[in-house]
């Protein structure tokens, strides 16, 4: 027995599984403390190691002409790492068993030298012990180095580069900027939370709790049973616990609601949005962050989007509650709010559970289950989802007449798409609706630094390991952003200050407020008057209102919808054009894209801009040859035509007054290879909407007749060949940005 567990394979097998299974145990959150967990984990290791290798020994008969000592410590080794790989340490498999092989050649080597120095004597046992703990140490370097980002330096877009006035510089002040409030903080809830004394003892308003068993009929099980011994509380006495940041002074101020998304309910996710209440309450609002920690993830399960039914009725039961205490429940709350003016901001699954929200407050009964009923109807004025899912959920919500924002990072390991654009597009205004809705993406931001507490990578370990996490902003630079768009949501939105609709027209005129990455914005608001949304039919030479298209010259041109990086779906079609031709071809032999004007549409004479949404497209689908290959410009310049029916006609490129759209590629991992597996394509097509004022079109004809505009034609002339990819071809009727209304504001 002794021979059977000394054997240096063995001590090597032991060694390997006792540090894997200690990092699993560590990380593995039990509600231990880590180093305890760690303990625990090894033990677990060994006992499974140990019991393998006597179980398999016992089979030694069956195999006289093996070593039985290297026949155990195989098999056993290798059933130990499988169960870890099952229940902990889940790696894609070629990456786990090569990590696993690299390790054991290296505690073989040492386990070998140690017993040649220890056992035998011999000190040249200690230059395999050096060899093991080179290799260890060229693995780990190795492993590091491949951090990075290798798209930061590829040249992309024109060379064209307007001028662009910042909105600072026309008046407006940064939101991201501390108002002039005091603040009050404090905490409301049950007053009887086990795990959290802010929802206990400390709590300055005591709260009842509700009944949400129709609400998630999936607390049962396992998950209920390990949830309830951990908070002492399950699925029909929830609490309503939250975090407020107050402005002092007279009321009524405006309502933010903010939750945070799915976590390891242990590693409680509400305080991560200080930032943003602290701001907002110093602003002149009232911010509460909202705890749902008890419906967030744990080893023992997780609602799998079974939950986001619940996440949204309970921002709607903090309503309630807030509501009571305005009326006139609570002395101190009495008169201070204004019902009537709310915002709802979430997170990951919070920002799907926004849209949810929203859509239950107009509801008489749960769409689940239409024996709970409901009576809300709150003055939710707008939802702002940060990196939001919007898949989880079994019903697809679709909003109307409601303010939309959206932020999402390129380099989120959570959520890989933008997720958030699917509702924006949606989402629809009536024509008197006096709202807006729009998207921000950001390059090198992540999903997990939006809150302050869950830290810069979007996987725990051993997953985070595999992260690319060298290219990201700083948290502080992430959370910069937040602050900057949902502050400026909150002015434009509950606040009346419609001068801060600019900031989300156009990032370009923003960036002296953000730290300094590439962006992509989109914008709409229902003064927008669609000509071309590529959403009506099959038919590609036709559009809505009679419009009739004609192109030549183009490699390609169809009509599609958009694929998220994973070959999902973005729920919205556009307009794809690829060229290539020589450059010294003639005029006519130019690529165009025609859009007839019937006489039947007369409402072009009091157009004051000209409003599309243009991205790059995969110019890999032009088969170009080998030397065409390295071009540092994709391709994405081109001119717009004006022509009236009497001939007359101006033209303008479109990166004169833009700054044009590039591709926002991301390295997800540190190898290539998973982030095909694991993520996808390196990028997907994300929009910019560009703004061309029609009086650039004036000043280069002012015999141009908008009263009879006969074709908008894009012309492209400024590149040899590209791709580009074009949506919402509108016009606006009025100043799109004034610098007047700004400085009068």
């Amino acid at each position: 027995m002794k021979k059977l567990f000394s054997d240096p394979i063995f001590l090597a097998a032991i060694l390997l599984v006792v540090f894997l299974f200690g990092i699993a145990g560590y990380h593995f959150e039990l509600g231990f403390p880590p180093l305890m967990g760690m303990v625990l984990g090894s033990i677990i290791g060994i006992v499974i190691l140990v019991g393998l290798k006597l179980l398999i020994s016992l089979a030694k008969p069956l195999f006289k002409t093996i070593s039985i000592g290297f026949l155990t410590t195989f098999l056993s080794g290798l059933l130990a790492l499988v169960i870890l790989k099952s229940y902990a340490f889940r790696w894609p498999s070629s990456m786990y068993y090569v990590l696993a092989a690299w390790g054991f050649v290296c505690c073989l080597l040492l386990t070998f030298g140690l017993n040649k120095v220890i056992k035998n004597k011999d000190s040249k046992g200690w230059i395999l012990v050096i060899v093991s703990l080179l290799i260890v140490a060229l693995g780990f370097y190795g492993f590091n180095s491949l951090e990075g980002d290798p798209y930061i330096q590829a040249r992309t877009g024109s060379e064209i580069s307007p001028q662009i006035t910042m909105l600072s510089e026309m008046g407006l002040e940064d939101p991201s900027k501390k108002g002039s409030f005091e603040i009050a903080t404090f905490t409301y809830g049950s007053g009887t939370d086990e795990k959290r004394p802010e929802y206990a003892e400390l709590v300055k308003i005591k709260t009842p709790t509700v009944d949400a068993s129709r609400i998630l009929p999936e607390w049962k099980g396992k998950k209920k049973k390990w949830r309830e011994k951990f908070w002492g509380f399950g699925v029909e006495n929830f609490p309503l616990n939250g975090r407020v940041y107050m402005p002092k002074g007279d009321g009524r101020f405006p309502l933010v609601l903010m939750v945070h998304g799915n976590h390891s309910m242990i590693d409680f996710s509400d305080a991560g949005y200080a930032y943003l209440g602290e701001l907002l309450a110093s602003r002149g609002s009232i911010a509460v962050s909202v705890d749902e920690n008890f419906i967030n993830a744990h080893w023992s399960g997780d609602f799998r989007g079974k939950e986001m039914p619940a996440r949204a009725w309970l921002l709607l039961k903090h309503l309630e509650q807030w509501q009571k205490w305005n009326n006139g429940d609570h002395a101190d709350l009495a008169g201070k709010v204004d019902m009537g003016n709310i915002v709802l901001v979430g997170h990951s699954r919070g920002g799907e559970a926004v849209s949810i929200a929203a859509a239950f407050n107009e509801l008489e009964r749960f769409p689940d289950n239409a024996q709970e009923t409901f009576n809300f109807g709150f003055g939710i004025k707008g939802v702002i989802s940060i990196a939001p899912t919007d898949y989880r959920y079994d019903r697809e919500i679709t909003l109307k007449n409601i303010n939309y924002l959206s932020l999402q990072g390129a380099y989120d390991s959570d959520e890989v798409s933008f997720w958030g654009m699917r509702p924006y597009h949606r989402l629809k205004f009536s024509d008197d609706f006096d709202g807006f809705k729009a998207g921000v993406y950001m390059n090198h931001a992540n999903h997990g630094q939006f809150n302050s507490t869950w830290g810069r990578s979007d996987f725990g370990a051993p997953m985070k390991w595999l992260l690319n996490l060298q290219p990201l902003v700083s948290g502080e630079e992430q959370r910069q952003m937040a602050k900057v768009y949902v502050s400026a949501f909150v002015e434009a939105v509950l606040k009346g200050k419609k001068v801060y609709r600019n900031v989300f027209k156009s990032v370009d005129g923003v960036k002296n407020w953000l730290p300094n990455d590439t962006y992509l914005s989109q914008y709409a608001d229902a003064s927008k008057k669609i000509l071309l949304d590529f959403e009506d039919d099959i038919d590609i030479t036709s559009g809505k209102h009679g419009l009739q298209i004609t192109a030549e010259n183009f490699k390609i041109w169809r009509e599609e919808e958009l694929k998220s990086r994973d070959d999902g779906e973005q729920q919205n079609n556009a307009l794809v054009l690829g060229w290539k031709y020589l450059k010294q071809a003639g005029k006519d032999s130019l690529p165009q894209y025609h859009i007839h004007i019937p006489d039947t549409l007369k409402n072009f004479s009091g157009m004051d801009t000209l409003a599309l949404s243009v991205g790059v497209g995969d110019i890999s689908e032009l088969d170009l040859e080998e030397k065409e290959k390295d071009v540092s410009n994709p391709g994405f310049n081109f001119s717009i035509l004006l022509k009236d029916s009497l001939g007359n006609k101006a033209s303008i490129d479109l990166g004169s007054t833009n700054v044009l759209p590039v591709p926002i590629r991301s390295k997800f991992t540190k190898f290539k290879f998973l982030d095909k597996d694991m993520i996808g394509s390196d990028w997907e097509v994300q929009l910019k909407s560009c703004f061309v004022p029609i009086s650039t079109f004036m000043a280069k004809n002012e015999k141009l007749d908008l009263s009879k505009l006969k074709t908008i034609s894009l012309m492209f002339d400024k590149d040899s060949l590209g791709i580009v990819v074009i949506d919402d071809i509108g016009i606006y009727t009025t100043p799109v940005m004034e610098q007047e209304s700004i400085l009068v504001e």
